[in-house]
């Protein structure tokens, strides 16, 4: 297999390298980490297999590239930080409820599927959004709703309790018995 991008990463590095370190410390605070993005952002262009028609062509995929790392880096961040905080926030397992799970139920939790369990013990008992089940689990809201529903309504019948709505049935009444007796 031909590396016919070798010369042009060379050149690129060669001659504009220290331009893009310096467009990169515009995004970041330190030379070390401006240094890492443009590391970054070298590979992820040059691993790609474009071809680029000249230096300046690659230095703009590279420029692209650093944008897009320190993107997802932010993101990256951002999201780390929102998940410690949930998890500080969030009370010691012991103190969820005072209480203790009843075998019963871990072993009826078991029985779900990975990913019926998951989802019912994170919309629950983490008490969790649709939304953010979703993400953590990197599922669908639709699959996460699915889930919960399959896997509640089969500890409903594992455990011989009901759901609410079984609880409080609405009663449907046909139009033309209504229109009958009017």
């Amino acid at each position: 297999m031909s590396r016919q991008w070798e010369p042009m990463l060379e050149q690129v590095a060669r001659e504009r390298y220290p331009r893009l370190v310096a467009r990169a410390m515009l995004l970041v605070a330190s030379r070390a980490d401006a240094e890492d993005l443009v590391q970054e952002a070298l590979v992820a262009t040059f691993s790609s297999r474009a071809r680029f028609e000249s230096p300046g062509q690659a230095e703009q995929y590279v420029r692209r590239a650093i944008v897009s790392r320190f993107v997802d880096r932010t993101r990256k961040r951002e999201y780390e930080k929102l998940a410690q905080q949930r998890v500080a926030a969030r009370p010691a397992p012991a103190d969820l409820t005072g209480e203790v799970l009843s075998t019963e139920l871990e072993v009826a939790l078991r029985a779900l599927s990975p990913r019926q369990r998951a989802c019912v013990v994170l919309r629950h008992l983490e008490d969790m959004s649709v939304r953010e089940t979703a993400a953590a689990l990197g599922l669908s809201e639709g699959a996460v709703k699915r889930y919960v529903s399959d896997g509640v309504a089969a500890l409903n019948a594992a455990l011989g309790t009901t759901s609410p709505a079984d609880r409080d049935p609405v009663v449907l009444v046909p139009t033309e018995e209504v229109r009958r007796g009017a």
